[in-house]
């Protein structure tokens, strides 16, 4: 589809927004070293980026048992996401971010894995707030998290768009299979600090359309 014909941008936050993926991402992979693990920063991103924390636990609890032969430790994933957020007063919008969104026209939203409350914060936090309110939509106020549909069928509904006339930006492979199952283009953002080298391949593996390097190039392509 041609960048004019696209009704409404849809972007994920974490990692496409806000610069948040790659904040305790050291940290969290010592962590896991600690209980058997032996991913790499670059692992995680792959395996877990872009899920909601439900769906983060479960997957994370099946590794676990394969890796330890049991369930973890009732505080396990709490401690994870302690060590997740550690860093968060840190928090940085993604370079480039503020510039292009003042400059797009065409209708906004956001379709995020974060909590609500987390959601509202960090896009407050970054400044990132005023471009998108009151069109910022958690996945908590789904039945199912990404890699389903649920999250962005729900946003299209709530802007009003057609979801084939919708364009996606998207960070993870979780994010690209949920927009690509609800039938929006999406196009893979490689702009944040945790898009380690192959990210991109990742992405368009998943279905991304195109691959965009930063939001230099993401605002020129929809100015085409």
């Amino acid at each position: 589809m041609m960048a004019d014909n696209f009704a409404a941008v849809i972007f994920d936050c974490d990692g496409v927004l806000v610069d948040s993926e790659v904040l305790g991402l050291d940290q969290s992979t010592a962590y896991l070293r600690e209980h058997g693990f032996s991913w790499s920063p670059a692992d995680l991103v792959r395996l877990f980026t872009g899920l909601r924390d439900d769906v983060f636990s479960e997957r994370l609890t099946q590794e676990y048992r394969a890796v330890n032969g049991r369930a973890p430790d009732a505080d396990f994933f709490d401690g994870l996401l302690a060590v997740r957020r550690s860093r968060r007063d840190e928090l940085q919008p993604v370079p480039g971010a503020e510039a292009a969104l003042a400059a797009l026209s065409r209708p906004m939203a956001v379709a995020s894995s974060s909590r609500t409350q987390f959601l509202v914060s960090k896009l407050k936090r970054t400044g990132l707030y005023r471009f998108f309110d009151p069109h910022i939509y958690s996945a908590d106020r789904v039945a199912n998290g990404k890699p389903a549909p649920d999250i962005f069928l729900y946003t299209a509904e709530k802007i009003t768009a057609d979801p084939a006339r919708c364009l996606v930006i998207e960070d993870s492979a979780n994010g690209v299979l949920a927009g690509r199952a609800a039938g929006m283009t999406v196009w893979g953002f490689v702009g944040g600090g945790h898009c380690f080298d192959g990210h991109g391949a990742t992405l368009e593996r998943a279905g991304a359309a195109r691959i965009v390097d930063n939001f230099a190039d993401l605002a020129s392509l929809l100015d085409a």
